[in-house]
């Protein structure tokens, strides 16, 4: 389950969402654009994406209002639901734009483009330290749910100006606002959807002049 390998490993948190996200979403994502090439032969990329924007987009606008989890947890696991969301956004426009969204190269995408790192070699130094990481040490579980729980937050709150990370203070104090009305705010997927448009459409093949700003 991700969100018990997230709890073993806070420090990595987001990082072995994208690690999970690629293996479980990617292929699904490749099927999704398969069959609407089957079914609209006459599709462009740029008319999937569209397709695959306006269905994440509206997902995440509920963001973790589907965690059914409460109690200590359910800070990591809305977190988790809404990333999870923004991952399919993104593996969904890779394979709209011609990219194999199973690639192990779509991790780093992901990490970039939702600004969890700054840059490609950043991200893939991450992703290399959370696949070595070693059994967690005997520690609180609620000190390592705290901890992954900002570290799932600090994208979001990249990507929305800080408030989402005060949002997710209030979550952890007992009595406050949830954080699930907050966290999917669905002008944030709209946001990494520019990104990952822009960045795919320059990166396919359709476009062989252009060269990459992230990888293929």
């Amino acid at each position: 389950m991700i969100v018990a390998r997230v709890l073993d490993h806070p420090g990595f948190a987001p990082e072995l969402l994208a690690l999970a996200a690629v293996e479980v979403l990617g292929p699904s994502a490749a099927e999704w654009v398969r069959r609407l090439r089957e079914l609209y032969p006459g599709a462009d990329a740029d008319g999937l994406a569209r397709l695959a924007t306006r269905r994440f987009v509206r997902q995440a606008g509920v963001g973790g209002a589907t965690a059914a989890l409460t109690g200590f947890l359910a800070p990591v696991v809305e977190l988790t639901v809404v990333l999870w969301s923004q991952a399919n956004l993104v593996l969904h426009l890779a394979a709209a734009y011609g990219h194999d969204p199973a690639h192990p190269d779509r991790a780093a995408e992901l990490l970039t483009l939702t600004q969890v790192h700054p840059d490609l070699a950043s991200a893939e130094s991450a992703l290399a330290a959370a696949r070595a990481t070693p059994e967690p040490a005997e520690e609180d579980p609620w000190l390592r749910a705290v901890e992954a729980a900002w570290r799932l937050a600090a994208p979001l709150a990249a990507q929305a100006s800080g408030w989402l990370a005060l949002r997710l203070v209030s979550r952890l104090l007992p009595g406050t606002a949830a954080l699930t009305a907050a966290a999917g705010n669905s002008a944030v997927a709209e946001r990494l959807a520019a990104r990952a448009t822009t960045h795919y459409r320059a990166t396919t093949h359709y476009h062989p002049a252009r060269r990459p700003r992230l990888g293929h």
